[in-house]
């Protein structure tokens, strides 16, 4: 570790709370697909920020978006009106195809949004006992860090020590549409789930997964709401993951890639019967819908519309998985995902995921081990061909030294 590196960390590691545990890196430059650190070395970005960064680091155009309207006004808070989120939400309900938005800033806020309006819709419109309403949700879900959401997280570290946490949620299988229809009672408003399941391991569902929970939920008069925070905006070949088996959900929930990765945007869609159920005073937040999110986020839009992003992902991530599976590293499990979001899973006889992408890092890429055993390759979906294959090489070369 160099001098500089060794310092910021410690610094760092001095005044923040420990509840992370990064690579040895300090990066302070960002450009297209590359980052650079504290050092000087140059690294290939292939975590994309958790996808927030899908039109790569510091796109030209949002940053000039963030720029301008940082020149104009930032902040009104939602007691006036600004000239931007109209327009920007009117872009994006026509671009995901729903009749109203309702903007926050972080996907864990978007999240907590869209169970006040399942909850709510249960109560007024499908006259659910008061205090009743249940959500279903899945195991191994990753939705967020807030209380009510690590309350029904079935991972033990996320929930100890925060307790008690908030009822009315349901713990079924993913992937199961049986354990769905068996869990529903009079009681459910909704099923909450993502489509891949990144920070559980990049774990994708059957074929069909989507269409039999929309015909489900849609029998029962339970509302669909999709998280798709992380699977959103072209990461997984579809603008939405869903469209890769034409399914709509109720409640679209959506955040990272919005913000064109140089701003927190999230938001939840749906139409009209689900939206009308809030009320002013119900719901809010101070930032939520703010000038400079707006203007980023019809940015961070219009990029990902004009260079095909999601049909590059679509492309690209089917060659990156082909080339992958063909290593035949006797440490890999199962190479799986869905466009540009894909995991290597490692076999626990051969350690958990971690050294692995240290010794990536060594080699100019950084990726992030997730579920402890699984690497987790995302990169920007404005990559190249040739990157991609510039990263093959020493992946290959890592998963081959074992």
């Amino acid at each position: 570790m160099g001098e500089l590196t060794k310092k910021y960390i410690e610094e760092a590691e001095r005044y923040s709370a420990h509840n992370y545990h990064p690579l040895d890196v300090v990066l302070v430059k960002g450009e297209g697909v590359w980052v650079w650190d504290v050092e000087g070395n140059k690294y290939l970005d292939m975590l994309s920020a958790y996808s927030a960064l899908n039109q790569g680091h510091r796109h030209p155009e949002i940053v000039k978006a963030l720029v301008e309207q940082a020149g104009r006004i930032t902040l009104t808070s939602r007691a006036f009106h600004n000239d931007k989120m109209g327009a920007f939400l009117k872009k994006l309900c026509e671009i995901a195809g729903f009749e109203k938005a309702l903007p926050m800033n972080t996907g864990a806020e978007a999240v907590e949004t869209a169970i006040k309006a399942a909850r709510k819709w249960g109560y007024l419109k499908k006259k659910v006992e008061k205090d009743k309403a249940e959500i279903i949700v899945c195991e191994n879900n990753f939705h967020g860090r807030t209380t009510t959401i690590v309350g029904f997280s079935s991972e033990p570290q996320y929930r100890y020590g925060f307790g008690p946490f908030t009822p009315g949620f349901k713990l079924i299988p993913y992937n199961d549409p049986k354990a769905l229809e068996d869990a529903i009672t009079e009681n459910t408003v909704g099923f909450l789930f993502e489509p891949v399941q990144g920070e559980g391991g990049v774990i994708v569902p059957d074929e069909g997964y989507y269409r039999k929970v929309r015909e489900i939920t849609r029998r029962h008069n339970v509302l669909l709401m999709a998280d798709e925070i992380q699977t959103g905006f072209g990461r997984t070949g579809r603008l939405f993951a869903l469209e890769h088996e034409g399914v709509k959900p109720d409640i679209l929930i959506v955040g990272k890639a919005l913000g064109g990765g140089v701003y927190p945007v999230s938001a939840i869609l749906a139409d009209n019967h689900i939206m009308d159920v809030f009320t002013p005073g119900d719901h809010g937040s101070t930032f939520g819908g703010n000038p400079l999110a707006c203007a980023v986020g019809m940015a961070a839009l219009d990029v990902l519309v004009k260079e095909k992003l999601p049909e590059r992902a679509q492309e690209l991530g089917e060659y990156f998985m082909g080339e992958l599976r063909k290593i035949n590293s006797p440490a890999v499990k199962e190479v799986r995902g869905k466009g540009l979001l894909i995991g290597v899973e490692i076999k626990e006889e051969y350690g958990d995921a971690r050294p692995f992408c240290e010794r990536l890092k060594e080699r100019g890429i950084l990726a992030k081990e997730t579920h402890k055993q699984v690497i987790r390759f995302a990169p920007p979906l404005i990559i190249k061909r040739e990157e991609i294959d510039w990263a093959l090489e020493r992946i290959r070369e890592v998963l081959l030294e074992v």
